[in-house]
């Protein structure tokens, strides 16, 4: 084997340990993307029911308003009534 056989084996190690560490590098950035879309979904999820939930609030304020509306309504009219 000569210098020369020798310094192309070093170098394809070389070049095989670089291709490895890239591959382990591609690996956890695969992961990493996925957790990061998995989040987005999540997030846009959370946007959507937080968007439901204040518009059940505000419903439900409509409602709560109404029935107090209605309450003072049929206290007037319960006092209009003559009583027998």
């Amino acid at each position: 084997m000569t210098t020369l056989d020798a310094v192309s084996t070093g170098a394809s190690l070389v070049l095989a340990l670089i291709l490895l560490v890239l591959l382990l590098q591609y690996l956890r950035l695969r992961d990493i993307w996925q957790l990061l879309l998995g989040a987005r979904d999540f997030t846009r999820w959370a946007r959507i029911w937080e968007t439901e939930n204040r518009e059940l609030r505000s419903a439900l304020r409509a409602e709560k308003a109404q029935v107090e509306e209605l309450k003072e309504k049929l206290t007037v009219l319960q006092a209009s009534v003559p009583t027998a």
